[in-house]
């Protein structure tokens, strides 16, 4: 990195600024190896992000504002600080113990709110999720699953109320956001993550709907040729094919 600073003009250009957008993808990337579960992607997309966390140090070495040294010892000191159950007398024999106690101590470094962790940049989904997770790190939380299920019923008849009536669109998104949000609730009380879900649900769709096309090419044909019963006979063959594999 000290030489690509040195000798590099794109390199030398680069701000914490310009990379961020960078990183940002990079995040993405390592993400998609995971949910493809492809070990040699992965591997190199860490390997990707850790130049970026490299290259963040070497900037802040220049501005003699930080070196990786530094970094490496933040991160090592809160990571005793947050594990009073390893490095301290707290008892923890549990998971959900020690989340709970990580929120906590997270008030104690001097944070407002619990939710003032939440970056306002995480994409909405995630958002939620991170929000409902927070809360409950400090009791602010439903009971059972089924509770959570009556408020997404809930949730639904008032959007669809609004939606009958048809007259106020800020109140039908209002309601929507709701929804979502009891979605997101109650997806984390089932145990499943629903940023995955719906990116599993939209690999999906777009396996099916390439299938689709590739059909109605084959055929001769263009989809906005064909009506909707005629694609979904397509849609239904790659349907089936999935459950073959």
């Amino acid at each position: 990195m000290n030489e690509l600073r040195e000798q590099c003009p794109w390199d030398r250009e680069q701000t914490f600024e310009s990379l961020r957008h960078l990183t940002i993808e990079e995040t993405y990337e390592l993400s998609e190896a995971i949910l493809d579960k492809d070990i040699d992607s992965i591997k190199k997309e860490l390997g990707d992000l850790m130049l970026h966390l490299v290259f963040y140090a070497k900037i802040g070495t220049e501005k003699n504002s930080f070196d990786i040294g530094d970094v490496i010892q933040y991160i090592n000191d809160k990571l005793v600080f947050r594990h009073p159950h390893i490095y301290g007398d707290v008892e923890a024999n549990d998971a959900k113990t020690v989340k709970d106690n990580w929120e906590k101590l997270k008030l104690k470094e001097g944070r407002k709110s619990v939710l003032s962790g939440v970056p306002v940049a995480l994409p909405p989904l995630v958002k939620a999720y991170r929000i409902q997770e927070k809360a409950k790190g400090v009791g602010f939380d439903w009971e059972k699953p089924e509770q959570v299920w009556d408020k997404v019923l809930e949730e639904m008849e008032e959007l669809k109320t609004e939606v009958d009536s048809g007259n106020d669109q800020d109140k039908m998104e209002h309601e929507l956001g709701d929804l979502l949000f009891a979605l997101v609730n109650y997806a984390r009380f089932i145990g499943v993550n629903p940023e995955d879900a719906l990116e599993r649900t939209n690999r999906k769709f777009i396996s099916r709907f390439m299938h689709l096309e590739k059909k109605a090419t084959e055929s001769g044909r263009s989809l906005k040729d064909m009506t909707l019963a005629e694609m979904d006979v397509f849609w239904e063959e790659a349907k089936k094919m999935e459950n073959i594999g």
